[in-house]
């Protein structure tokens, strides 16, 4: 017993599964009878489509190009398909063009150049525009400045905690070290070491520690 084919209901496929695997089909066996067509019957033959996704599909004879094809269409039928399309690019490049010459008329003016043909408003809006310009400019600059100068204010602070912790160790090695000798100033103070560093007006003895076992041999000797 034979079953009947049942009747597919043209509509849109609602699964998008689905829908892809059916294109992919009905592309595929489109193709087939495109390229069918051109072997047995010597035609020429041009398909593009697109798929729900943006995606582009096509198929050409391969005798000819789909160039050939839509020139030879035109011919035949005596239109032009690229006339509108021609005139909206010239049209956009008029304007390009305007645009273009207008802004080198701008910059000629900021200049200082091209003045005489302005109007009273026109050069209090100039003049308006170019100190805002300059406005922006000096915000950006002081910005700038200002980002350095902190910069610069973290580095000096590096600088001094480093000079600081080295003064210190300093001044600890040389009480610890020195047990007959110290480099001081006229007051007894290490701090004058780094003051003289700097520039600072401290004058340095070497000063002998007091040792009893020195002393005592000294006495005896000129006893």
């Amino acid at each position: 017993m034979n079953m009947a084919r049942g009747k597919i209901q043209i509509k849109r496929i609602e699964n998008a599964t689905n829908r892809q695997v059916t294109f992919s089909k009905r592309r595929n066996g489109l193709f087939k009878k495109a390229q069918e067509l051109t072997v047995l019957c010597d035609a020429k033959v041009s398909i593009i489509m697109c798929s729900s996704t943006g995606k582009v599909q096509e198929y050409v004879s391969s005798s000819t190009t789909t160039k050939q094809l839509l020139d030879e269409y035109q011919r035949r039928l005596k239109i032009d398909l690229w006339s509108s399309q021609y005139e909206k690019m010239q049209k956009n490049l008029k304007n390009l063009k305007e645009v273009n010459i207008n802004l080198k008329k701008e910059i000629r003016q900021r200049l200082g150049e091209s003045l005489n043909d302005l109007s009273l408003k026109k050069l209090s809006d100039l003049e308006q525009d170019v100190d805002n310009c300059l406005r922006i400019i000096r915000e950006r600059k002081l910005r700038a400045i200002s980002g350095q100068i902190v910069t610069h204010r973290k580095k000096v602070r590096r600088e001094e905690e480093e000079n600081r912790k080295l003064r210190n160790g300093f001044i600890i090695n040389a009480k610890e070290e020195d047990q007959h000798y110290e480099l001081v100033d006229n007051e007894g103070h290490y701090d004058s070491v780094i003051r003289f560093q700097n520039g600072g007006p401290g004058i340095f003895a070497l000063r002998l520690q007091p040792n009893e076992a020195l002393s005592s041999q000294w006495m005896s000797i000129h006893e």
